[in-house]
């Protein structure tokens, strides 16, 4: 059902753990100098004491482990604990998922209103769901740093315009129509704003790597395809800045823009 990687055992290790053995994961028996046929004392919620022997040690799985620290078998651990109950029970079935077994596997649980039954895509779906919330908060997050953004583009872009007022006059008194004005604000605005992700996007994956590795997260990618989405809303949050400055740039009188100073 889940495929572990082994230090010391095999796949089989598991169902030949028996009244008194034990499989840990591969950083408790670090900590704690454990090898295989090491005895291990695990004190129960009761008050008593479990001795085992230590029969495998496995690397967890990425993305979470189904398993503690340390693991025994499921009739030692019936025995053992008080009214234990199962979190997950994963079943192989002959075909796949099909109608007639789901149908079945309903039936099966109709006494049990509290369980409810996922294929391997439902099950992943769902354990996606928090991390899926978290990253529609960040979206938020962004996109309301874009909006601040704007109005600072807008800010810079208004300043350029009062600055450079004498200059645009030349440029029209020459021969620049409003338009090519226009268009010139334009530009440097979407260039101020391609500056921006192309410094933001690369610090914010080198940040998310170093806080990937500080925290051991199990899996790093990196979302190419929004990196992208996020280069094309620079491009048009650029040209939304550039609306006002533009056309204020595009009416200046060229003979008052001549004698400004």
């Amino acid at each position: 059902m889940i495929d572990l990687k082994w230090n010391d055992g095999s796949p089989a290790t598991p169902a030949q753990l028996g009244n008194d053995g034990a499989i840990v994961a591969k950083s408790y028996a670090k900590d704690h100098n454990l090898q295989v046929g090491s005895p291990i004392e695990l004190k129960t919620p009761t008050g008593g004491t479990l001795h085992l022997a230590l029969r495998g040690i496995f690397d967890p799985p990425k993305g979470g482990s189904p398993f503690g620290d340390i693991t025994i078998s499921a009739q030692r651990f019936d025995r053992e604990y008080p009214n234990p109950q199962n979190l997950f029970t994963f079943l192989k079935t002959r075909g796949g998922v099909t109608g007639e077994t789901t149908a079945r596997l309903k039936q099966a649980l109709v006494r049990f209103p509290d369980a409810k039954i996922q294929t391997k895509a439902q099950f992943t779906k769902v354990q996606e769901r928090g991390i899926n919330l978290l990253l529609q908060l960040l979206y938020v997050l962004l996109s309301l740093s874009i909006v601040i953004s704007l109005f600072g583009i807008v800010n810079t872009l208004v300043l350029t315009v009062f600055e450079r007022t004498r200059e645009i006059g030349m440029l029209r008194a020459v021969g620049m129509t409003r338009r090519q004005v226009r268009n010139m604000i334009r530009h440097e605005s979407i260039i101020t704003a391609l500056l921006g992700a192309t410094l933001g996007i690369p610090i914010g994956v080198v940040l998310a790597l170093m806080v990937g590795k500080a925290i051991d997260y199990p899996a790093f990618t990196i979302p190419w395809g929004t990196l992208v989405v996020f280069v094309v809303a620079a491009v048009i949050a650029g040209l939304v800045a550039a609306i006002f400055p533009a056309r204020r740039a595009g009416r200046l009188n060229i003979l008052e823009a001549l004698k400004y100073e």
